[in-house]
Formats: C-alpha cells, sequence, structure tokens
C-alpha cells in the first residue's frame, strides 16, 4: 500500500506503527545526520556574535515565524537592532537576497516576506545562513534572529528557542522518516529555551521531567481581519459581524492547518468548507475558482496569494502572546550580552 501523506501522519501523531522500510530510512537518517554534525564547524567569523536561533526538532510548522515577529518587536522596542537571516524556504534561488516588504515571495520565499512586513526589519536569506547572519551585522544589526536553523551547527549562537505544538507534542518519538523528530529528543537539552505553541502542560508532560523548567506557554492570538485586495481591516473580534451571512471557506498552506481552523472556530466564524495544502503552497487562480462565497486565510497565505486578483479574500492576523515576565528576562539577558 502506498505511503500517503495520511498514513504518514498517522503513523507520526497516530497508533500506526512505522513499517520495516520507515524504520530502515531512520537509520539511514540518523547516520547521515550525525556525520553531518561531527564534520560541521561553527563558522569562525561568527564566533561571539549575538546570534539567536529559532527552531525546532520536529518537521513542519510549530509557530516559528509569529515568535521571531514578536523577538523583533521586543527588540525594537527597547531600541536594539535587529535583524532576521533564513534560508527562505521554497523559493527559486538559493543565493542571497536582501528582503523588503515588496519582495516577491518567489525570490525570497513567503515566511521572509512576512517578516519584512510585519516589523518592517532588514531581513537576509541565503542559504548559506552564515553568510546572511554576516550581512545583517555589517548593516547594523546587533541582534540576528533566525527563523529556523537549530539543526544548522555551522552558524553559530549565543542562544536557542526550540517551539513545540503543543496539540501534537513530539509524536511518537521517532525519527524521520518514522517519525517526526529532526534531531533526537536529548537534543533539548542543549536548547535554552522550549516554547509551548499552546497549553503548556501538555507540552511539559512531553519533555523529559528534568527540562519541565525550560518550558515556556506560547499562545497565537487572532488580532485582525483584513480584506486582501483593499486592505479594509478590522479586530479580529468583529470578523463574525463583518462576514455574517457570507458562504467562507478556509484555505491554509502551512504545517499543521488544523490549528488554523480550530482558531476560525473558536471564533464563530461560518466555515463551510476547510482547505488544507501542504506548507509553503504556491497558489496560483485556479486554485480559488471554485470558491462560491468568501476566501479566509493565514498572513503567511496572504503574501503569496496578494498579486491573484482575488476580491473577496480575507485575512486572519494572529499574534504571538508569552508571559510578560519571560519576556522581560528575555530582553534582559540579551541586553546584558550586547552592553
Amino acid at each position: 500500500m502506498p505511503l500517503t501523506e495520511g498514513r504518514l501522519q498517522d503513523t507520526w501523531y497516530g497508533d500506526r506503527r512505522p513499517g520495516l522500510l520507515l524504520r530502515a530510512l531512520e537509520r539511514v537518517y540518523a547516520g547521515v545526520s550525525a556525520a553531518r554534525r561531527q564534520r560541521s564547524r561553527p563558522a569562525e567569523a561568527l564566533a561571539g556574535k549575538p546570534i539567536v536561533v529559532v527552531g525546532n526538532i520536529t518537521a513542519g510548522g510549530t509557530g516559528k515565524t509569529p515568535l521571531v515577529i514578536r523577538l523583533c518587536e521586543l527588540l525594537q522596542s527597547a531600541g536594539i537592532a535587529v535583524a532576521v537571516v533564513s534560508r527562505g524556504y521554497g523559493r527559486a534561488g538559493s543565493g542571497p537576497v536582501a528582503v523588503v516588504p515588496d519582495t516577491p515571495t518567489s525570490e525570497a520565499g513567503d515566511e521572509p516576506v512576512l517578516i519584512a512586513r510585519a516589523r518592517g526589519v532588514p531581513v537576509f536569506v541565503d542559504e548559506d545562513r552564515e553568510a546572511a547572519a554576516l550581512a545583517a551585522f555589517e548593516a547594523g544589526a546587533r541582534v540576528v534572529l533566525s527563523d529556523d536553523g537549530l539543526q544548522r551547527t555551522r552558524l553559530p549562537r549565543m542562544m536557542e528557542l526550540c517551539v513545540v505544538d503543543a496539540q501534537r507534542g513530539f509524536g511518537n518519538g521517532r525519527l524521520l522518516p518514522a517519525g517526526p523528530l529532526r534531531e533526537p529528543l536529548e537534543r533539548l537539552h542543549g536548547v535554552d529555551w522550549i516554547i509551548s505553541n499552546g497549553e503548556v502542560n501538555a507540552t511539559r508532560a512531553a519533555v523529559p521531567a528534568e527540562l519541565a523548567h525550560k518550558v515556556v506557554e506560547m499562545r497565537l492570538q487572532p488580532t485582525t481581519l483584513t480584506r486582501l485586495d483593499t486592505g479594509e481591516a478590522c479586530p479580529a473580534t468583529e470578523a463574525v459581524e463583518r462576514l455574517a451571512g457570507v458562504p467562507l471557506t478556509a484555505v491554509a498552506g502551512m504545517g499543521n492547518p488544523g490549528r488554523f481552523f480550530d482558531t476560525l472556530a473558536a471564533l464563530g466564524l461560518p466555515v463551510v468548507e476547510r482547505r488544507p495544502l501542504p506548507d509553503h503552497h504556491d497558489y496560483v487562480v485556479a486554485d480559488f475558482s471554485d470558491i462560491p462565497g468568501a476566501v479566509i486565510m493565514t498572513e503567511k497565505d496572504a503574501v503569496k496569494c496578494a498579486t491573484l486578483g482575488l476580491e473577496n479574500a480575507w485575512v486572519l492576523g494572529v499574534g504571538a502572546r508569552l508571559p510578560e515576565e519571560w519576556e522581560r528576562n528575555w530582553l534582559k539577558s540579551i541586553a546584558e550580552i550586547i552592553l
């Protein structure tokens, strides 16, 4: 029987046991990853530089980008010049790109463009993330945030934040492709903070007991509802009133589209159809040709759909929220390092 996406998800997060082929490939993946880590050495030119890596040890979306945006906001509020680096997953090329809000997603990737639009910070995309970080510091950044890159051992870092989807946790605890893990759970011992996207106790139960003190809860809270073609916006709390009586189709090209759909349900929006799509889906007009009413999508999807001429598409904005005390202490720790 062919291994479909649904069967793979059942294996990773359900009761299905991985078959012989997946277990064999898991051993290959583990060996290749270990060999790569042994060969890789941190770039000397970045030694001691204030770089914060925001990543995960599971495949698929966990909420890294909203967290990066929130950390940018905190640093900006403290008057600390910040830049973001990324490899720009899903873009056409692999070379360096200095991202600005109107950079096409085909050149930079959806998440870097989203970050540039959300906070107006310098964003540098390069398959060579060390070169991107050097460019960021040369441009005046005091702190560089890496959106993803926990497994990029050539990139030095002064701090690591590992984001976990509290709904999914670490699945069956196995390495790719038999499970969702990019690295063994033991890797969590080396990170500074484990950011739980969702209910904190669920994540604390999933990590080794001695690491429970590292777990911090993050909530993604709806903020705005924006019409894609006109930019007309209102608070997310008014979304039900604004879209009352309109057949609504929800689309989501992300690692865990169910989280977006659950958010819409919690708001009470009248969604009549849910369309989950692959992470970083490259949207075309035909994706929307059979939708009779309005479309609602994530901000990440919106940066790819803005040029498609959609007339009745809405974007739900969300913001990452963390404990105020943790944010104060995090900012203090950064300031102590750079001052």
